[in-house]
């Protein structure tokens, strides 16, 4: 049997450890032959297939990013996009496909499953947004990132008796912001599920420098005030529809200078969230996880994805995983609202 093995959307600390898993268990345990699809389903489309054996995964644990290569490429936006993948996996005569990737990369994947393609899906994103999932390899990684920088500017805040307004990624859901502001002990946390109030940032960040502390304020890219709309360096959007965020941080800085007369300044953490090596725990998870995913394969369990559920792992229906981004349930927000101002 042979299967190919893909990784999609943006790069994550872990997928390396997804792939390794994957083709030593296929290898050694099933006697399955692998190959690899260059940079996602842009791969796919366009017949960019490459080997995958022992000697090729072996030392890629530890890293970032993915030897595959990756991309935000639609192929149902794509003229014959299944068609041209079809063609692809015949050529090459894969019999099925491991899909590693978040809410878009997956859900192609699901649509793809109905349409006779034997896939099974592997959750992954740091945003931790992938419903089905108690949680998704690379999310750890990003909150230690975001953490330890919340860590150094609190120094530096203070040193200037200024606030700082630190940027970090989630569009749909604030997992990464609120989980990195509660362990950097941030003062204000501002998620995409609950728009805010600015003059009640204002008055939060006013009450800090009233006992001459320095506030940290943490805003996921994707919230919005409540009067306005998101706040946007740039409109243009990717296949899938999204737009590329970034804006809301240096947005914030200026309002919270002009309304309480003191220093703002804006760190956007960005892509340096998803680079790099993966943590301990992402490693662990990841490898649990392509275990399990050529496990399904070996069964002929297609259409499923492997998930997380309190320590065991489990398969879902693809389409009950990717039907809804998984956000921040609200009483967990309000839990941690005594250390915020």
């Amino acid at each position: 049997m042979k299967v190919g093995v893909l990784t999609g959307g943006g790069d994550c600390p872990g997928l390396n450890a997804v792939i390794r898993s994957v083709v030593r268990k296929g290898v050694q345990q099933y006697g399955f032959e692998f190959v690899g699809l260059r940079d996602g389903w842009l791969g796919a489309l366009q017949g960019n297939v490459v080997p995958l054996d022992i000697s090729s995964v072996r030392g890629i644990l530890p890293r970032g990013g993915t030897i595959l290569g990756s991309s935000r490429t639609n192929p149902l936006k794509h003229e014959d996009g299944l068609r041209r993948i079809q063609e692809t996996l015949a050529a090459h005569e894969v019999d099925a496909l491991v899909v590693i990737g978040g809410e878009d990369t997956l859900g192609v994947a699901t649509e793809l499953s109905r349409q006779g393609i034997n896939l099974v899906g592997v959750p992954k994103t740091i945003d931790n947004d992938v419903s089905g999932t108690d949680v998704t390899f690379g999310f750890n990684t990003a909150v230690g990132i975001a953490t330890e920088a919340i860590d150094r500017l609190h120094t530096t805040a203070e040193s200037h008796m200024r606030t700082l307004v630190v940027e970090v990624m989630g569009r749909h859901s604030g997992w990464i912001a609120l989980h990195a502001g509660v362990a950097g002990g941030a003062n204000v946390i501002l998620i995409p599920e609950r728009p805010f109030d600015i003059d009640q940032v204002c008055e939060q960040v006013k009450s800090r420098f009233k006992i001459n502390y320095a506030p940290i304020v943490v805003v996921a890219e994707g919230a919005v005030p409540q009067e306005g709309q998101m706040i946007l360096k740039d409109q243009t959007l990717d296949e899938f529809g999204h737009v590329r965020l970034s804006g809301i941080g240096e947005w914030l800085a200026q309002e919270i200078a002009q309304r309480t007369g003191k220093d703002a300044r804006t760190t956007v953490l960005g892509h340096i969230q998803r680079g790099g090596t993966p943590s301990p725990f992402d490693r662990w998870l990841a490898t649990r996880f392509g275990l399990h995913a050529v496990d399904a394969v070996k069964d002929g369990d297609y259409g499923v994805m492997v998930a997380l559920q309190a320590t065991q792992i489990v398969r879902l229906p693809l389409a009950e995983a990717t039907a809804t981004t998984k956000k921040v349930d609200p009483s967990l927000y309000d839990e941690f609202e005594v250390f915020f101002g």
